[in-house]
């Protein structure tokens, strides 16, 4: 097979075939135009002779019959032609040719009925005749020349390759999320289903703003498991875009709760549609170490830039300062005073009064020591950084709107207790982000450490713009609060946001240990990451390589990525991607998904415009927030008077009394 002896044995019976088609042709010519060859005098006896035998064999009986043997050569001379290939010859050109060449080869016998000289005849019958004999072998030879194994040209973005086979079950139990979607195998779109068996596992769900998340996500997390009889918390970031729909949920199955279950919701900007609650409840705080996380979310809120210097002298000072505050009004009277705004007013207080009160208070007299040898001592530029920035801090927060809400006791934050199920939804403004996220954090910190108890009704934490809010330990809440039924729902719109407000080594953590994950259109490092954490599928590659004498095609298979980053890059609003987490009696072997969630746009449109309205809890005036505002300033100065006034009247104590 190496000499090439067979190729040339290939070309010489080509060769001969064609010669044998010519041979055909000319002696049909001939004998068809025998008048016109003999007045040119182009005739022997010898060629009459040779011309009569061959006439008995029948090739001339018919006029197509010598045509056809012709043509029937000139196909078994073109078999063994192999055209230089060309990727971009196709079948169009080559067809035209024969298309034309065909009528013109054999059309050319009408000739004999159009009135002519017998020598013009002949000459046009024989140049129609040749003239589609050529097109006929120019169109054939070009057939040569296609490229039969072409490359795929119109999967430019290899999305036919980067297909996978994705869950088409719905799997369905009391506590699971099911998304309809649409997705795509090869070229087939077939229908399936997202199926979040297990939300307490956690989810996340990811998207730049107008990648669809509140849209086709988490407002069918907040439907779903109200109508499975989830208490609920909602942080509505944008208010009231969740509320409406948590609360026209909650109406339509507040009906399926083994006791009332309650709405409240906690508004800062329209009061007459807030309730009252106090994050810092007495009730609720059964040690200091409360009264210590309370200090750290509110003041870790108003200063982001904290999160990352924690440990620091000039960060732990304030946090062990607010700590002493909160934890006095706690003990004092029961805990009549122990508010937010309560502890900012006796923040302002005069050192001499405010060290005083907390000297009184040996609970606390480790943590406030370090103040009052600072004052005592007059290193009052020491206490100064220790104590304003957290007095200036807290000081932002001092407006009638908060004080009205943040001094009420309307509700507890035990959402999911048995006897009285809640859901409780907090609206924040994008205008007022910073201060009103730190008053938020403060009641999601507390309100966390009352959901995670065992014995409770499940209960569903849904977050939108989780990193506008700080929740410290929010590792800690998905990794155990799973055992007592709460699901959460963090809404971010991208890892790096996180990051920033939470740091790298939290913001880490939270990700990695979130078992579900939605994620729409985002970009640089979280489409890396999510798309090292789908993995990689099998996926076929082909070669092509062609030279003068051949065409080589090399069909071979490879491990890629299943989705990436760049495909994560590009999704539209609606287009997600993600891993769902299964449980050890339902396992799913399908996880990982890339789809499009299917919304009855036309369903939603229309239950939106039957929404009732939130109905408002009181009416409220702007001299009664004015009066509360005013009578908590009034609470601490009377306090403050009343305790030094003991302090001063009982020689035993009066040593405690700090003047300077």
């Amino acid at each position: 097979m190496g000499t090439g002896e067979n190729e040339q044995a290939l070309r010489k019976i080509a060769d001969l075939s064609r010669i044998i088609s010519i041979t055909f042709l000319l002696l049909h010519f001939y004998h068809g135009c025998y008048v016109f060859f003999h007045q040119m005098g182009w005739y022997a006896g010898i060629t009459n002779s040779i011309l009569n035998h061959i006439s008995q064999t029948g090739l001339f009986k018919h006029y197509s019959t010598a045509k056809i043997a012709a043509l029937l050569f000139l196909v078994i001379s073109l078999l063994g032609t192999k055209g230089r290939k060309d990727e971009k010859m196709d079948y169009k050109r080559p067809l035209k040719y024969i298309a034309i060449g065909l009528p013109c080869f054999f059309g050319s016998v009408l000739m004999n009925y159009v009135i002519a000289t017998p020598n013009a005849l002949a000459i046009t019958y024989m140049a129609l005749t040749i003239f589609g004999y050529i097109f006929i072998l120019t169109g054939s030879v070009w057939l040569s020349r296609i490229l039969k194994d072409r490359l795929d040209d119109g999967d430019v973005f290899n999305s036919d390759n980067e297909t996978f086979p994705q869950e088409e079950r719905l799997l369905e139990n009391e506590y699971s999320i099911n998304l309809p979607a649409i997705y795509k195998l090869q070229k087939k779109k077939k229908k399936s289903w997202i199926n979040i068996i297990n939300p307490f596992r956690g989810l996340i769900v990811l998207g730049t703003p107008g990648a669809g998340k509140s849209y086709f996500v988490i407002r069918h997390v907040i439907t779903q498991h109200l109508r499975k009889g989830f208490t609920m918390f909602v942080y509505d970031f944008k208010f009231d875009d969740l509320s409406r729909i948590a609360y026209n949920a909650w109406l339509q199955n507040r009906h399926h709760y083994p006791k009332e279950c309650s709405f409240y919701l906690i508004n800062f900007d329209d009061l007459a549609r807030s309730h009252r609650c106090n994050p810092l409840e007495p009730s609720g705080m059964t040690d200091i170490t409360d009264a210590a996380e309370s200090a750290r979310t509110i003041l870790l809120g108003l200063n982001r830039e904290w999160i990352k210097k924690q440990g620091d002298f000039f960060v732990e000072s304030p946090i062990n300062f607010v700590t002493a505050i909160i934890w006095y009004l706690k003990k004092y009277n029961g805990g009549e005073f122990c508010t937010l705004p309560h502890v900012i007013e006796l923040m302002q207080a005069e050192y001499n009064d405010l060290f005083t009160l907390l000297r009184s208070d040996k609970e606390i007299e480790v943590l406030i020591n370090p103040f009052i040898n600072a004052y005592v001592n007059n290193a009052m530029e020491q206490l100064e950084g220790q104590i304003a920035s957290a007095k200036i801090a807290m000081a932002r927060l001092s407006s009638p709107q908060l004080y009205y809400v943040l001094s009420g006791n309307d509700f507890t934050l035990d959402i999911n207790n048995p006897e009285a199920p809640k859901v409780v939804c907090m609206g924040n403004n994008p205008q007022k982000i910073q201060i009103y996220g730190a008053v938020l954090s403060l009641y999601v910190s507390r309100l966390v450490k009352q959901v995670n108890k065992k014995g409770q009704l499940k209960s569903s934490l849904i977050f939108d713009e989780f990193p506008t809010l700080y929740l410290n330990n929010m590792d800690s809440l998905i990794a155990t609060a799973r055992s007592n039924k709460v699901a959460t729902c963090l809404g971010i719109q991208d890892f790096s946001q996180l990051r920033k407000d939470y740091g790298r080594e939290q913001a880490d953590v939270i990700v990695n240990i979130t078992g579900n994950i939605i994620s729409g259109q985002v970009n640089g490092d979280s489409a890396k990451q999510l798309s090292e954490r789908f993995g990689k599928i099998m996926q076929k590659r082909q070669s092509l390589s062609i030279n003068s004498n051949d065409v080589s095609v090399s069909n071979s298979r490879q491990l890629d990525s299943a989705i990436p980053p760049s495909k994560i890059a590009k999704l539209s609003s609606g287009e997600f991607v993600g891993i769902v987490a299964d449980e050890p009696d339902r396992p799913i072997d399908l996880k990982g998904f890339h789809a499009e969630i299917q919304n009855d746009h036309e369903a939603l449109k229309k239950e939106e415009q039957s929404y009732r309205d939130i109905e408002p809890v009181r009416k409220i005036t702007v001299e009664q927030v004015q009066q509360s505002y005013l009578q908590v300033k009034q609470d601490i100065r009377e306090v403050i008077d009343s305790e030094i006034h003991r302090l001063m009247n009982n020689p035993s104590l009066s040593w405690m009394i700090v003047k300077k």
